[in-house]
């Protein structure tokens, strides 16, 4: 299976019900070098939303130009401001009101990828296919899966959206097709044995029967690691070293998590497998989407970081009242300081994502460089409902393609796709047009 002499570039470690793609080595050089990139590592697109917009944005916005200080609620991406793009002006017209039903939360987030306006026709839900599944499904053949969608559970009760189309709409980011949505993973576990295991779906009993008497998916691998370690070098041995004791870590937070007795919200007990605590979610949801990417198991993913118009309350950092109430504060301060507070924490989990991807080396660069990672929200102001100059920013070099570490304020109503097909251009799947388009973002590449 392994030579001495090169590695195929898609290398699995393989057991019983285990199959574990392994991260780009100095082995793989000869099979790099006859790719269509040669010695190149692939490029990856994220998008990380966050629900009910960004309170007050003089606590987001910056001058134009180089990127100097940071504003209060970006201010835990200090250490990566000369990776961002900070982008002003960018609008989804799509997203604004309409006699549909649906509402400006689900308009936001279930047009946010498509750029067109979401509506129920009299036979189903439609939206249009996101430009993340348009990637997908062009260059999604190369990898293990074409896309990973995922999320973050928000405590939830059942019934608490108006109606079925406004929940499709507030818990989907992606879309197949019009008719399609492509429902996040919430449960750490699930997504653990989507990405290593066989992919079969088990009830919570037959999983806790299973966790009694669960090994480390390692140790299925045990025979593939040795014959792979045998022909790798001193230095793709540690790779493979570190690769491997983070899988191991994320299995412990997972376990960890699976025997944990808190609950999310009072009255409500924790779904199987998902932690209590947000930042512990978030840490072993980004962590997983780490190795998907460092493995080249898919390049393109979502992550909805709790559905759209939440009324999630933050306990941990203090904040017992919902977060959806709180965004329409009335110009209340105590209100706008405690959103304030909520998107602040959220950037900061955002950073510690950043922070693994930015130490997960790949030859003279590293996966932070070699992605486009867009977080941001379908609303500018949660209390005003509106849907022009959006807060967006993107992190990372698209592969040494983006001149970063800049604010770019476009004209007022630059479309959001215009992001979408430049995004589009730079995984080697250039289209026409798409959503509102009316053009690609111009200073956004290298000179």
């Amino acid at each position: 299976m392994f030579t001495r002499k090169a590695l195929p570039r898609r290398t699995f470690l393989r057991g019983l019900g285990a199959a574990i793609a392994i991260p780009a080595m100095d082995a793989m050089a000869p099979a790099l070098a006859s790719s269509q990139l040669p010695g190149k590592p692939p490029v990856r697109m994220a998008f990380v939303y966050v629900p009910n917009g960004i309170v007050d944005h003089k606590h987001w916005n910056i001058p134009e130009g180089a990127i100097g200080e940071l504003p209060r609620i970006l201010k835990p991406l200090e250490p990566f401001k000369n990776d961002m793009l900070h982008l002003g002006n960018l609008t989804h017209n799509g997203g604004r009101a309409l006699l549909d039903g649906a509402g400006d939360h689900g308009r936001c987030c279930g047009g946010y990828l498509s750029g067109i306006h979401p509506r129920k026709t009299a036979v189903d839900i439609q939206s249009g296919i996101s430009c993340d599944q348009i990637v997908a499904n062009k260059i999604g053949s190369q990898t293990r899966f074409p896309s990973l969608e995922i999320g973050l559970e928000d405590g939830r009760q059942a019934g608490d959206c108006d109606s079925g189309y406004s929940c499709a709409y507030t818990n989907n980011l992606s879309w197949r097709s019009e008719t399609q949505p492509m429902p996040p993973i919430l449960n750490p576990r699930a997504l653990f044995e989507r990405l290593f295991g066989t992919g079969q779906v088990l009830s919570p009993e037959a999983r806790a029967r299973q966790g009694k008497f669960r090994r480390s998916i390692l140790d299925f691998v045990t025979d593939d690691t040795r014959k792979l370690q045998s022909d790798l070098g001193p230095t793709d041995r540690r790779k493979l070293d570190e690769y491997l004791s983070s899988i191991r870590a994320i299995e412990k937070q997972l376990e960890k998590a699976e025997s944990d007795t808190a609950q999310i919200n009072p009255g409500m007990d924790k779904p199987y497998g998902i932690p209590a605590d947000f930042a512990e979610h978030f840490k072993l949801m980004t962590d997983m989407a780490t190795v998907a990417f460092q493995g080249d198991i898919t390049r393109v993913l979502t992550f909805l970081v709790t559905r759209e118009g939440t009324s999630r309350s933050y306990r941990e950092i203090g904040i017992s009242d919902g977060h959806h109430p709180l965004t329409h504060h009335m110009f209340n301060p105590a209100s706008i300081e405690k959103v304030a507070q909520i998107n602040t924490y959220h950037v900061k989990q955002f950073a510690g994502w950043l922070e693994k991807l930015k130490a997960s080396k790949e030859g003279d660069s590293n996966v932070l460089d070699n992605s486009m990672i867009v977080y941001g929200a379908g609303l500018s102001d949660g209390n005003r409902h509106n849907h022009e100059d959006l807060p967006t920013i993107m992190i990372g070099k698209g592969g040494n393609s983006f001149k970063t570490g800049r604010r770019i304020i476009y004209r007022k109503e630059t479309p959001m796709s215009n992001m979408f097909l430049t995004m589009m251009d730079r995984m080697g799947v250039p289209v026409e047009n798409f959503g509102e388009s009316t053009g690609r973002l111009d200073g956004l590449q290298l000179s």
